[in-house]
């Protein structure tokens, strides 16, 4: 800006900025003339430069059609360079001088987009973490979340497709894994101590060190402050940068309008801006007959209204602003609501300023620098010596010290003294020029006399042209410049007194002014063109002569066609148009900035189009019918656009055309109307397209609320006005068409990915078709997954129609599912995991649990797993006979080999059905039962046959005291032993008819174990009679035990001999003890040993004593007298702790 506190300074910068107006597109000739000349070469001499380039061509017409092709492609070029200009000369100047809008600060902060790079590098870092590489201390659940977000999310090619339209952001990454780890994190066990949102953050901030990698955290903050900052508040050379790039507008060319349209200059763009509004005002009261093609006729007077009053809230928005942004000065304003062109006599005299409305504040600063002179300062300091200097300083005297004489009384000796001054008089920011004219007038300065006169800039359309006299305050007289135009003229003849004249000019009054000097009459005018907004701007006629001596060629060349933009009047064109051209190029920019915009606009660009839409009177319509075909065409094109947006401008468009804005009825164009319609049947195909394609529009939910805005905003365009609602059953019908079509789509990428995946051509064989099946099955069954976890809460108010998606959804794959289940062997079971994949699933899902495909599902599986039990229940009983028949009775875990088989095929069976999961309880229940009675007849089978082996082993053994348990018979025991454990695991029932049968389980193997017990018993006792009779042979009284007796008697005369049947009893005390040690060491159930040896003592301790010995007097007498010694003790000691012979006998009695 020039510096207003020195007049010489700004006089030589004024004349220096005019010189380079005129000289400064000469200045750029060189740079600028090398293409336009070779442009222009190029097209006066086409056909040489193709005769030159193809100088055998056969065909002289075609290489002239080719040429023409040139030339008009480079004009066309040249045209669109010409417009883009122009066009920045009108963005120049709204960012140079705004005064309708304002940057916005609330709007939300755009996040930094990922590229294919940082995606790759983000992938190779959390590959590093699973494999280990990294330092990061984590559980093996977190590791487990950590692979499914890389397996689901990262390495999807939905993310991939983001990340090439520039939709994906680092926030984007982080909210996924967040609502990925959220619902695992809900499904752990509790955990003393630790709350699940510990866990929560815990997770987070582990995933946001392996996101970092071995990025230092700062620099990571500082560089998201810096972009924060950037999306924040943009300065001036910022934005003019910014539509630099997006014009394609060049430095020196930017240089080059900047200087001649004096951005730097506030004055100058204020003045710019009343000019193009006098201009708006103009062309309203010329519009009759020239109106735009209407919906109603009798919009056109309401059209008339609409302009006057957009130009009136401009007027009053540039009243608003400070008369000089940042000054510190005091003045009063004018209050004013319409421009001169329109006020009549009344407002003029309401409007009319007075002297007290002109105020001035002057800061004046005087220093003293040095006195001198012949003599010295000492000499007229002596008494009667007075002195002083008279100062009349003006902003434009120069800072700079100056020698100025002082007035001595006459008794000085030194009548030339002077003294050297700094004088400083600051220049009010309300003061736009000041000096010494001379003037007259018709209704002011009625006299041609010389006076110190004042620009004073009142109010932004009020100025005044003050004369004022010394040491005064108020002006003497002022005239506002309301209605008048200046410019430069003639010498007058009768004039005395100044050289180079001006006037200013109104209907019915001139008034002329004259300087001393041709630079102070251009300051002059310059600063009172400024003032008046008048449309001519004048020439001074020194370079008008310059440049009709050149002529109109050579002034162009000149200008290199830059005067053509800065001097073109910005209501003479179609800035509809343009403004669709700048806003088509700004969005472009947006998209492919490093931001992940989403169509959003930075606060900076909304600025500029804000102020471009109100300075040049864009129609709001149009503006967001601009907007919405650009989103239109952006998300035809597959990029990520916010709905949001989409919502907002049609919203807007629709309330303008049908007349409801909310600031009442305004005027509605044919062309507003058929465009709107058009815009609507566009956005109602491309939100049905994007319903039907939400899972890839709208990828893991992102963005945020994007798909449930979408639903709301088809609604909103299915309206057939603002305010009639369209029934639901209308929208229902809409989205259920689109949900059908999105199952189609959805079901042929997942098969098409499978078949990639899998690479197999020709699934010839019956088995891999089997297995593409279940890898389509767990395809289907993670996309289902995926719907819900990110697309359920979208589609909540219409959730009955999202079972309906994944119903088809399902039947689509069920068509491939039969087909490969029809192809299956009948005695192939492999297809049973595929059932148990499917149920798991459907039956935790509330909404397709017994839904259609899973009654399918069911109806297919149900013969199968029938025939499957009746097959399996055949095989397990032909390997009882088999194994039975067959068995040596090899000790196996806890019983025999056909008995561990049994029971371990039993087991696998019910776990089969059990996993299985059947969702139909009747059926279930069936199948269960089934299972227990199956096992029961299976294990009754298998007692009764290791019963009757038994018997049989026993049988067959030897009955003498050589007999020694063999290890079969211990594991028959264990057999039964580990029957009756399997049949409490295997048998056990909830009904009462199958309590019944189970306890008849328990009660027939526990019959068969005392049978075998008694089998065991009696073989002993077989074994003890033997013993007992060769033992007999040595009673006394018998024929043979004489013979022993005497053989034995003189066989100990000569050797130590036992006594007579000693041996016997040794042996069958040695076979008592083995079979005991083999019992306790091979049987598994105490119990039953303990049974074993109780029974077998009952019922060996009276064995071989005759009754008629048991009941003679003597043995009565014996008892008698042990009862009565056990009395006697009993009283005497307390005996044997109150047990008695008869109670004794009467516990054996008991247990036999």
């Amino acid at each position: 800006m020039l510096d207003p506190s020195s007049s010489e300074e700004e006089s030589d910068g004024i004349v220096e900025e005019e010189s380079r107006e005129v000289m400064a597109p000469q200045s750029g000739s060189s740079r600028i003339s090398p293409s336009r000349t070779s442009e222009s070469s190029d097209r006066l001499q086409p056909a040489s430069r193709g005769s030159s380039a193809r100088p055998s061509s056969p065909s002289p017409s075609a290489a002239s059609e080719h040429e023409k092709e040139d030339v008009e492609k480079l004009q066309r070029e040249e045209e669109e360079r010409k417009k883009k200009l122009q066009l920045y000369v009108f963005v120049m100047r709204c960012i140079a001088y705004p005064f309708n809008a304002k940057q916005p600060t609330d709007m939300a902060r755009r996040q930094l987009k990922i590229t294919k790079q940082q995606l790759q590098t983000t992938k190779d870092r959390f590959e590093s973490f699973l494999k280990g590489d990294t330092q990061i201390v984590a559980d093996e659940a977190f590791i487990n979340a950590v692979q499914s977000y890389f397996e689901v999310f990262l390495k999807s090619d939905r993310v991939a497709k983001m990340v090439q339209t520039g939709g994906l952001s680092a926030l984007d990454c982080r909210e996924v894994f967040k609502r990925h780890i959220e619902k695992r994190v809900r499904s752990l066990p509790e955990i003393d101590g630790l709350s699940k949102e510990t866990v929560l953050s815990s997770w987070m901030a582990k995933f946001d060190t392996i996101y970092r990698g071995d990025e230092d955290p700062r620099k990571a903050q500082q560089r998201m402050t810096a972009s924060a900052a950037s999306e924040l508040i943009l300065s001036k050379d910022q934005l003019y940068e910014m539509f630099q790039m997006i014009l394609g507008i060049k430095k020196f060319e930017h240089q080059l309008l900047y200087q001649a349209c004096q951005l730097d200059n506030l004055d100058e763009q204020a003045a710019q801006i009343r000019r193009e509004l006098d201009g708006r005002l103009q062309m309203a009261d010329q519009i009759a007959g020239k109106f735009p093609k209407f919906v109603s006729k009798e919009m056109e007077a309401m059209y008339i209204e609409e302009l006057k009053s957009s130009v009136n809230q401009l007027m009053a928005n540039l009243e608003s602003m400070p008369v000089s942004k940042g000054g510190e000065f005091k003045l009063q304003k004018l209050k004013r609501g319409h421009n001169t062109s329109i006020i009549d006599m009344g407002q003029e005299d309401e409007n009319q300023l007075s002297k007290s409305d002109v105020v001035l504040s002057f800061t004046l600063e005087v220093r003293t620098v040095l006195a001198f002179r012949q003599c010295s300062l000492a000499l007229c300091s002596r008494p009667g010596f007075t002195y002083y200097v008279v100062l009349r300083p003006t902003p434009n005297s120069p800072k700079q010290a100056e020698l100025h004489k002082m007035t001595v009384t006459k008794a000085c000796p030194d009548q030339d003294l002077k003294i050297k001054l700094a004088v400083r008089m600051d220049k009010p920011q309300n003061m736009k020029a000041c000096g010494y004219l001379w003037a007259v007038g018709k209704n002011v300065w009625k006299r041609w006399k010389k006076r110190f006169f004042v620009l004073v800039q009142v109010s932004q359309y009020t100025f005044a042209v003050c004369s004022y006299r010394e040491k005064k305050s108020e002006p003497q007289e002022l005239l506002q410049l309301d209605g008048y135009t200046v410019d430069y003229t003639d010498p007058q003849p009768g004039l005395d007194g100044g050289r180079a004249f001006f006037n200013a000019v109104k209907e019915g009054d001139t008034v002329i002014f004259a300087s001393d000097d041709e630079q102070d009459r251009i300051l002059w005018v310059q600063a009172m063109y400024r003032a008046t907004g008048q449309s001519h701007k004048p020439v001074p006629p020194t370079q008008v002569q310059k440049l009709n001596s050149k002529g109109g060629a050579a002034a162009q060349m000149d200008k290199h066609g830059m005067d053509e933009f800065i001097s073109a009047i910005p209501c003479s064109f179609d800035h509809a148009s343009f403004f669709e051209m700048v806003h088509r190029l700004t969005f472009d920019h947006s998209l492919n900035d490093n931001f992940a915009c989403l169509g959003w606009f930075s606060p900076g660009q909304l600025f500029v189009l804000d102020e471009y839409c109100a300075r040049n009177g864009v129609r709001g319509c149009h503006r967001h019918l601009c907007y919405l075909g650009d989103l239109l065409e952006r998300a035809d094109a597959g990029h990520m656009i916010d709905p949001t947006l989409l919502h907002y401008s049609f919203a807007f468009c629709a309330s303008h055309v049908h007349g409801n804005r909310p600031d009442g009825l305004g005027t509605v164009t044919v062309e507003e109307k058929e465009r709107f319609e058009e815009i609507k049947e566009r956005l109602r195909v491309l939100l049905e397209n994007q319903i039907t394609n939400f899972r890839y529009c709208f990828p893991f939910g992102r963005p945020e609320g994007a798909l449930k805005a979408t639903l709301s905003l088809l609604e909103r365009v299915l309206m057939k006005d603002i305010v009639t609602p369209v029934p639901q059953e209308d929208v229902k019908a809409v989205i259920r068409k689109c949900l059908e079509q999105a199952a189609q789509i959805n079901y042929q990428r997942i098969t098409d990915y499978a078949r990639v995946e899998e690479n197999v051509a020709n699934l010839a064989t019956p088995a891999k078709k089997l297995e593409h099946v279940i890898r389509l099955a767990e395809l289907v069954i993670e996309v289902l997954h995926q719907n819900q976890d990110h697309h359920a809460e979208a589609f909540a108010w219409w959730s009955d129609l999202m079972v309906e998606h994944a119903e088809n959804f399902l039947s689509l794959y069920g068509v491939d599912m039969d087909a490969a289940l029809e192809i299956q062997s009948p005695e192939s079971w492999d297809s049973f995991p595929l059932f148990q994949l499917l149920n798991d699933f459907l039956r935790t899902d509330y909404h397709l649990c017994n839904g259609k495909f899973h009654k399918h599902l069911q109806d297919l599986y149900a013969p199968l797993v029938v025939r499957y039990v009746d097959l399996m229940e055949s095989s397990i009983a032909q390997s009882i006979h088999r194994g039975f028949e067959r068995e040596s009775w090899e000790p196996v875990n806890n019983g025999s080999g056909t008995s561990e088989d049994l029971f371990w095929k039993l087991d696998a069976l019910q776990t089969f059905i059990r996993d299985l999961h059947w969702p139909e309880e009747e059926f279930a229940k069936h199948l269960d039962n089934r299972m227990k009675l199956m096992s029961s007849d299976m294990i009754e089978t298998s007692v009764k046959r290791t019963r009757a082996a038994f018997e049989s082993k026993l049988a067959k053994s030897s009955r003498s005291t050589d007999f020694r348990i063999p290890l079969s018979l211990c594991t028959m025991f264990n057999v039964m032993v580990d029957a009756k454990d399997q049949s409490a695991k295997l048998c056990a029932m909830e009904m009462g008819q199958e309590k019944q049968y189970h306890s008849q389980i328990d009660d027939l193997i526990e019959e068969s174990v005392k049978d075998m017990i008694s089998l065991l018993v009696a073989k002993f006792v077989v074994i003890l009679e033997s013993v007992l009779a060769k033992i007999s042979r040595y009673d006394e009284g018998t024929l043979f035990s004489s013979f022993l007796s005497f053989t034995v008697k003189a066989a100990s005369k000569y050797v130590d001999v036992p006594k007579p049947g000693m041996d016997v009893a040794d042996g069958y005390v040695t076979f008592v003890r083995h079979s005991q040690d083999i019992l306790r060491d091979k049987v598994n159930e105490e119990v039953y040993i303990e049974r074993l040896f109780d029974k077998k003592y009952r019922d060996f301790r009276l064995q071989g004593v005759l009754d008629s010995t048991l009941n003679s007097k003597a043995y009565d007498t014996v008892r008698n007298r042990l009862t009565l010694e056990e009395a006697t003790a009993s009283v005497r000691e307390g005996g044997m702790q109150g047990i008695s012979m008869k109670d004794s006998d009467e516990e054996d009695e008991e247990d036999d």
